[in-house]
């Protein structure tokens, strides 16, 4: 089987559907589609864009006629939480708390939905049909970090291919702060936004919204010895207050299975390549003004730069 592994599209339908046709896919009997190939979305179709609705009608026709699969994405997973109750405090209570940034985040999806109507239900409970991860033929698909220990501390606690249930989704959410189940909501952390580590020696850092951080996220996939300076992710304003130490030789899991593993998440920029041999990730900032980018996987063991292709020329 082949898969076009599509970056985080965040409601730009119009790069979508330009990268689709780049690729050859027609749109044909009510969906996308291009004989023996199967998109795979890593997550992230909603918030920032323009075009949320085209998009999300997009993806299901496609995942519905079977041209298609996709894996939940941190705004995603976010959405279901904002419209959700929360079954133990009183009414007005949402695991997502409804704060100004929160709201922000997910405006341009409610604007077309419409908050708490009928579609925008239809949307949450489709939403909650999304596997957490995808395990394909030859190949590995999650939003932000593959990581074996969250994926273990949670698999048998999802419904049927890997995904939420009501129980799991109250217990991968904080009360007062504090986790209700530590092992579930910081798998969850990790598997949708990524790996974090501690600063070490009291190390810390102010970050973009003037909030003193004394952990960092990390390239999970990096390979060597780790040097802070190396792994963290950030704007160089941030990693310059960052003091370059080496990490315990256990801080970084990195990636060495047989099959590859392609994510999203990220915001990268520049020319799309591969991270490792065996690591890619296809988020390249189209949520921004970058580029909506896919690898056209074809069962190879170790990635190549050649196989990108992007909405930019």
């Amino acid at each position: 089987m082949n898969y076009d592994i599509i970056g985080d599209v965040h409601g730009h339908a119009d790069k979508l559907e330009a990268l689709l046709r780049k690729m050859g896919y027609q749109h044909r009997a009510g969906a996308w589609r291009k004989a023996g190939h199967t998109a795979v979305f890593v997550g992230d179709l909603i918030d920032n864009g323009p075009g949320q609705l085209r998009t999300l009608e997009l993806v299901r026709a496609m995942v519905e006629q079977q041209c298609a699969l996709v894996t939940m994405g941190n705004h995603e997973f976010n959405a279901i939480a904002y419209a959700t109750q929360d079954p133990h405090r009183g009414g007005g209570y949402y695991l997502r708390p409804h704060i100004q940034n929160h709201n922000l985040q997910h405006k341009a999806f409610l604007a077309e939905v419409g908050h708490r109507s009928v579609r925008h239900t239809e949307w949450i409970d489709w939403f909650r049909t999304i596997p957490l991860w995808l395990e394909l033929d030859g190949v590995r698909i999650v939003h932000a970090c593959w990581h074996e220990p969250s994926i273990e501390a949670i698999r048998k606690s999802l419904g049927g291919g890997n995904q939420l249930t009501d129980e799991f989704l109250v217990n991968a959410h904080k009360l007062n702060d504090q986790p209700r189940c530590p092992a579930v909501h910081d798998a969850v952390e990790t598997l949708l936004k990524g790996l974090e580590v501690d600063l070490p020696g009291g190390t810390s850092f102010i970050d973009a919204h003037n909030i003193r951080r004394n952990r960092t996220r990390v390239r999970w996939w990096h390979e060597g010895p780790p040097r802070l300076r190396d792994v963290a992710l950030g704007p160089g304003s941030q990693l310059d207050q960052v003091r370059d130490v080496l990490l315990s030789d256990d801080a970084i899991p990195g990636y060495s299975h047989e099959h590859p593993v392609f994510c999203g998440h990220y915001w990268l920029s520049g020319t799309p390549d591969r991270q490792t041999a065996k690591v890619a990730c296809v988020d390249y900032s189209a949520g921004k003004r970058g580029p909506l980018v896919a690898y056209r996987f074809e069962g190879e063991r170790e990635l190549s730069a050649s196989s990108f292709v992007s909405t930019h020329p």
